[in-house]
């Protein structure tokens, strides 16, 4: 493991968190998810101080219970998640702010300043069928940039909250050229960019460079690997992103890529506060598998400096 940290920000720039993610939770309700209890007794267990909120209503959505219970747990909350089609125009407008509202409403109550925007999958999240086209039509992305712009915008206006947008994979902001094409055309003041690691590893990209090309847009970071050779079998038969994640093409660091050492280094190069919070899809996953990873993990980050 690295010693010299003397590149790697400072632990008052990065703020380390995990996510019900680590924990195999990716729906609001599933018996094959681990009780919500347990992984805010396991997250904290773990060292981590901050947490995300994960799918809406898998934490209590009642702000004064969630604050009482990660608040003896001694836990923070750093961002809530929404999943947006904003790519289909303003026809989905009305149900995007309703889903929006109620997790920005969440996240601002329980003191966090980001809400992290993924965009939906092209294919089915539960099937792994396609469902829309690969990539976008001109006026589809001139839908899906205006509809970002215009919920950023409302969401900073209401809640106080900074929109940052999760490329993801199967969902049309996943390649390193989808990337630069969206932040290219986005407003720089409204909209920016949760960068996480592992999903622009599986979709071909280089997070250093990002880092170093678009620093000014980097707002939140999620910390994530992926297994190269799993992910090799994945690209050559085209496999979902479900059934690659129980594969295992997210892996445990520091058995994946991108090596986090020059990840962090660059992100310390920017010289702004910045949340780091650690994922690994493993969907569904045995109950006591997380634990031990989120322990390992957490070690290893603080070798790293973080």
């Amino acid at each position: 493991m690295p010693t010299n940290t003397a590149s790697v920000p400072a632990p008052n720039r990065l703020r380390i968190g995990s996510a019900p993610d680590s924990w195999g939770v990716w729906f609001p309700d599933d018996e094959r998810q681990v009780p919500w209890e347990r992984f805010l007794d396991e997250v904290a267990e773990a060292g981590y101080d901050w947490i995300e909120l994960g799918p809406y209503g898998y934490l209590p959505t009642d702000a004064a219970r969630l604050a009482e219970e990660t608040g003896r747990r001694g836990l923070k909350v750093s961002a809530g998640t929404v999943f947006t089609a904003l790519h289909r125009g303003p026809g989905v407008w009305d149900e995007t702010w309703a889903h929006v509202s109620r997790v920005a409403e969440l996240t601002r109550a329980m003191g966090a300043g980001h809400l992290v925007v993924i965009p939906a999958f092209w294919r089915d999240d539960r099937t792994g069928e396609p469902i829309e086209p690969p990539h976008l039509a001109p006026e589809r992305f001139r839908d899906l940039t205006a509809g970002t712009e215009r919920l950023a915008r409302r969401v900073r206006e209401e809640y106080g909250l900074d929109v940052v947008v999760h490329p993801h994979a199967d969902t049309h902001i996943a390649t390193e050229e989808h990337v630069t094409r969206f932040l290219d055309a986005t407003d720089s003041s409204l909209v920016n960019l949760c960068l996480d690691t592992g999903h622009y590893a599986y979709c071909g990209g280089d997070s250093v460079r990002l880092i170093e090309t678009y620093g000014e847009r980097i707002g939140y970071l999620h910390l994530k690997q992926v297994d190269p050779a799993v992910l090799a079998d994945v690209v050559r038969d085209g496999t979902p992103f479900g059934p690659a994640v129980r594969q295992g093409v997210m892996c445990e660091p520091p058995r994946g890529e991108p090596a986090l050492e020059p990840v962090l280094a660059a992100a310390g190069k920017l010289d702004v506060d910045l949340f780091a919070i650690v994922e690994q899809d493993m969907y569904p996953c045995p109950p006591d598998r997380p634990l031990p990873i989120a322990r390992r993990t957490r070690h290893y980050l603080r070798h790293c400096g973080a």
